[in-house]
């Protein structure tokens, strides 16, 4: 097997839709097998040669079971093409990019299909009640949404967890962040997510979908229904904590999102075969533990296990991306760094909290918004990072080619 590095190619997304919102009515297989045809449709490759579907999903369902494979079928791809689903909740997406790349780093394959993907506006009710018939008592339903969230960790080991918004308290209390300084940080975001759809940004990166009507010709959505042209402070100031006496409020928080992202990840032989241009290369990964509870500060110790093993430190990156999951866990992530939160190289373009976090797709999201800003500043290195929840972080650099 010959090794290569990995190179990523013609890294797409959609718009991203609000919970309930513009693409509530595709499911989730819907929007990766349009993903996966996107992206053969803008490349142009002989499916034939796409050796794998590597597909990123948090909220997975036996409706749609194994999503890689469930999907890469409902795209047409030949029969032959095998695939499989990665969750490593909110780091899916980048797990799965990174999967691919260490098959083709090792030879196994030339070219996978990688896509991020998930629809959380139709995450189901379940019971766990009536496997074996429920003869007297009512039938409790469970949101696995929420379920998703606060059963992140074992309760025998860590306690009882109210979910990640307990995680962003816990953070904000022990590094001294205040309500107002997360609110000035979710305007920022807001702000530089409308500057970036205004100046034309996101035009080479976001691809229109067909949303079917019950009556008329589909609508194309094209666009990221969270972002707030109101933002303020005095609009932030205005929104109540989620926790009494907290700093989280819905407008400097993540939000619940539907979307889909993705690329191919191919070695140097198929780019000399193909004659396709990539955008870049992955230079290394890691993926670290912290506390569940302090699960936001987790892209800290995935970056300090990530750089020293590259020879690279955060004074080399172009752009430096943290998903915000909450305004203040990546201050508490920053103050760790000692980096500003108006530094230019941060979240250019906006992220979780403005653009959202479809968390199956955030991952691929993230990389296919920064690649393209490195193509446009001409960056050198891009750094991806995450927290995740469990207590989990991850970390990616990529050099732009």
């Amino acid at each position: 097997m010959s090794r290569s590095d990995a190179y990523i190619v013609s890294p797409l997304r959609t718009g991203i839709g609000k919970f309930g919102g513009g693409l509530m009515s595709l499911k989730a297989e819907e929007l990766a097998a349009f993903m996966i045809n996107k992206i053969v449709e803008n490349t142009q490759v002989p499916t034939e040669l796409i050796e794998e579907v590597v597909v990123s999903q948090s909220y997975q369902s036996s409706e749609a079971p194994c999503m890689g494979r469930y999907a890469g079928n409902l795209a047409g791809l030949p029969v032959e093409i095998p695939g499989y689903t990665v969750d490593r909740r909110c780091g899916s997406g980048l797990q799965a990019l990174v999967d691919a790349a260490m098959q083709v780093q090792t030879g196994v394959l030339d070219c996978a299909m990688v896509v991020g993907v998930e629809s959380m506006s139709n995450i189901e009710f379940y019971t766990t009640d009536m496997r074996w018939g429920k003869r007297l008592g009512s039938v409790q339903l469970h949101d696995r949404l929420e379920s998703g969230r606060v059963r992140s960790q074992p309760e025998s080991r860590f306690g009882k967890f109210s979910g990640p918004i307990e995680t962003a308290e816990i953070l904000a209390r022990e590094y001294g962040i205040t309500r107002e300084a997360s609110d000035a940080f979710a305007v920022g975001s807001h702000q530089k997510a409308m500057a970036a759809w205004r100046d034309g940004k996101f035009e080479k990166e976001v691809v229109a979908v067909p949303v079917p009507q019950r009556r008329g010709d589909p609508i194309l959505f094209k666009e990221d229904q969270g972002i707030r042209a109101d933002a303020s402070a005095e609009v932030m100031a205005g929104l109540r904590p989620i926790m009494s006496g907290g700093t989280v409020t819905a407008g400097n928080a993540s939000q619940q999102n539907d979307a889909a992202a993705g690329c191919l990840v191919v070695s140097e032989d198929f780019l000399k075969k193909t004659g396709l241009t990539p955008m870049a290369k992955l230079v290394g990964w890691s993926a670290a533990g912290c506390d569940p509870f302090k699960m936001g500060i987790g892209p800290v110790p995935a970056v300090a296990r990530l750089m020293p093993k590259i020879g690279l430190s955060l004074d080399d990156m172009g752009i430096i991306e943290v998903n915000e999951a909450f305004a203040a866990q990546v201050l508490a992530v920053l103050k760790e760094w000692n980096i500003p939160a108006d530094d230019p190289r941060l979240n250019p373009n906006g992220s979780g909290i403005s653009l959202g976090h479809p968390i199956g797709a955030t991952g691929l999201r993230i990389l296919t918004t920064m690649l393209h800003e490195m193509e446009r500043t001409n960056a050198r290195y891009g750094l991806e990072s995450m927290c995740i929840g469990g207590g989990q972080g991850m970390a990616a650099v990529f050099e732009r080619v």
